[in-house]
């Protein structure tokens, strides 16, 4: 008896609480949410499209003396959502400004993912320690929603740090 309370104790644990009342385990989670997928003429409309309808988590889903890779994937997951959403404004630009802008926002989220795991003591997600196109290819490669379709979740603040240049396209 004593087992089973320890085992339904460490499953609540393990799992986050999400507003209603839900829970949810950070690993499921991220399996249907990161890495992001690249951006593409294939999935760009969707990007653009089905953005409201892609789950977002707030930071304080998260416990802060645990689930320390989760937190910074669906951060990154966050951060990418928040700067499609400057990307994809209505009319203003044509598809291939979107795309680019689609494809500079997601390269900086990983980017700065990358940072984020090598300023911890813990091993680094594989894809981090590659370089240029390889680097890209392997996020790419793990993608779980690659089309960009919506997902059950919930929204999170947006965060509107990523300033895009025109110039690169």
């Amino acid at each position: 008896m004593v087992q089973k309370s320890t085992l339904v104790t460490t499953l609540i644990l393990h799992l986050i609480s999400l507003e209603g009342g839900q829970c949810i385990d950070p690993d499921v989670m991220l399996k249907s949410s990161f890495p992001p997928a690249r951006p593409s003429v294939t999935n760009i409309n969707a990007v653009c499209l089905y953005g409201s309808g892609r789950p977002r988590y707030p930071a304080s889903y998260f416990p802060s003396s645990s689930h320390a890779y989760a937190r910074r994937a669906i951060n990154a997951v966050n951060r990418l959502e928040s700067w499609f959403d400057q990307c994809c404004p209505q009319g203003s630009l044509g598809n291939a400004q979107i795309l680019c802008c689609a494809e500079q926002a997601w390269k900086n989220t990983l980017s700065y993912f990358c940072v984020e795991e090598y300023s911890t003591m813990t091993l680094v997600n594989e894809c981090c320690e590659k370089n240029g196109e390889e680097r890209w290819n392997c996020f790419a490669s793990q993608a779980p929603n690659p089309s960009y379709q919506p997902l059950c979740g919930s929204t999170a603040p947006p965060d509107k740090i990523f300033t895009w240049d025109p110039k690169t396209c």
